[in-house]
């Protein structure tokens, strides 16, 4: 019976499972979503949950207190100055759990761990996400201008045709490529 046994032991030592719980951690605060099985990721929002209500704190104490836990020094940056602003009025429930089916290697349950957003930050990530393809849409076609202008291409082709034969058997100057070696099963000339 499990009575009053309250934390799950993920099948490891005790400080093995709390530097994988660090690390998951850690990682939700800097990506802001993680993949995990479902067990870890339970395991990991009670921990995130708590570390968020304590950044919400702000003060000295709680920043000292979530430094012990979370890995790097700009991931407790960021929960201070970005993620504990997102949940001022909200008591709770920072995290949710999606579950995403089966892994194909040992058919563990995944699921998605993520922190909630509200839907204008999700409007304002999606602007700024096109607004970044948009900007590098046309730097690319600025590049590929200039490239024209330089008439360049067709060298820049051939090199980049040459360098990509690397490894493979060497091709003579316009001739056909090399035979292959015959080799023995065992690498050994028999007879």
């Amino acid at each position: 019976m499990r009575h009053r046994k309250d934390h799950r032991k993920l099948s490891r030592t005790a400080s093995h499972r709390r530097a994988v719980l660090r690390n998951l951690v850690t990682a939700l605060f800097q990506y802001e979503r993680i993949e995990t099985t479902v067990a870890k990721a339970k395991e990991s929002r009670r921990l995130a949950e708590r570390l968020i209500t304590f950044a919400k704190r702000g003060d000295l104490a709680a920043r000292r207190h979530v430094a012990r836990f979370v890995m790097r020094p700009a991931v407790t940056a960021k929960l201070f100055a970005t993620i504990a602003p997102w949940y001022e009025e909200r008591h709770g429930g920072y995290t949710r759990i999606v579950r995403i089916g089966r892994r194909l290697g040992d058919a563990g349950e995944t699921a998605y761990l993520e922190l909630v957003k509200t839907t204008e930050q999700k409007e304002t990530e999606r602007k700024d996400r096109i607004a970044s393809a948009e900007a590098r849409e046309k730097a690319l076609k600025g590049g590929e201008k200039k490239k024209a202008k330089k008439g360049e291409d067709k060298d820049e082709e051939a090199g980049a045709e040459e360098k990509s034969k690397r490894g493979g058997r060497r091709r003579e100057e316009g001739g056909p490529m090399a035979p292959a070696k015959k080799r023995t099963r065992t690498g050994v000339k028999t007879g």
